[in-house]
């Protein structure tokens, strides 16, 4: 494996610092802090060693999804770090929920819990100072967000099928995936590769047999035993997966 070296810092998120790659223009260090965020950053926790489980967890996925699409995972680094390439982000956060949970089932008047007949498919436009609103097609194009419909259809398409994945994914470790928010960034040759993380965080997972939550929905709802959790989610997906990926 290539020997990288962190440069400066450019960019600090929520729950994740960027850095350039020294003599790499090409790639990004990104690393995962144990911060904790909800309601757009309005509620703000932490607890040791979560930067460290979503990084396990966000590889993990990204090389077992890597077998069937394109990411930009490149290289583990550490405990809380992971090179990854440097793509063009898309303003675009690709939204896929499989039952309904959360501000949707109650927008919708429909218990929390109730399960969807077909996938859906959501975008929202990632910006902070607008609390990240929905979007429908048309105005995703008004905002320029991708070139054209073929690509929102490709961006559909693509949910679809790391949802059909993660399915699988979560199910042989005894978890529901509810919904999940995605990212995704174009390279020089205009191609949508899958980034940013893929964790709790940004996931709504639910125990199998108990419904019992294990995701972010601890921290947003004062549920207590959000460490515990989040440990638990990456010790079932190490011991099943870790060595087969």
């Amino acid at each position: 494996m290539a020997i990288f070296k962190k440069g400066e810092k450019f960019y600090e998120g929520k729950a994740k610092s960027l850095y350039s790659v020294e003599g790499h223009p090409e790639l990004i260090w990104q690393e995962f802090r144990n911060s904790l965020t909800a309601f757009n950053a309005q509620k703000k926790g932490e607890f040791t060693g979560k930067g460290s489980i979503n990084r396990d967890i966000t590889s993990l996925i990204f090389r077992y999804l890597s077998k069937s699409l394109k990411t930009h995972w490149i290289a583990d680094i550490g405990d809380t770090e992971m090179v990854t390439e440097r793509l063009e982000m898309l303003k675009l956060e690709v939204v896929l929920r499989n039952t309904l949970a959360g501000s949707t089932a109650k927008k919708l008047g429909l218990e929390e819990g109730t399960s969807l007949e077909k996938p859906l498919v959501e975008f929202y436009y990632k910006e902070d100072s607008l609390a990240d609103p929905f979007l429908s097609d048309d105005q995703a194009l008004l905002l320029k967000t991708v070139r054209d419909q073929s690509e929102l259809d490709q961006l559909k398409n693509l949910g679809l099928k790391v949802n059909q994945q993660l399915l699988v994914f979560f199910a042989e470790i005894g978890i529901k995936l509810i919904d999940f928010k995605i990212e995704f960034g174009m390279n020089a040759r205009r191609e949508i590769i899958l980034a940013d993380e893929i964790s709790p965080d940004s996931c709504r997972l639910w125990d199998q047999k108990t419904n019992e939550k294990m995701d972010k929905d601890r921290f947003r709802r004062d549920l207590g035993g959000i460490q515990e959790n989040y440990e638990l989610v990456r010790s079932k997906i190490l011991k099943h997966w870790g060595a087969k990926v």
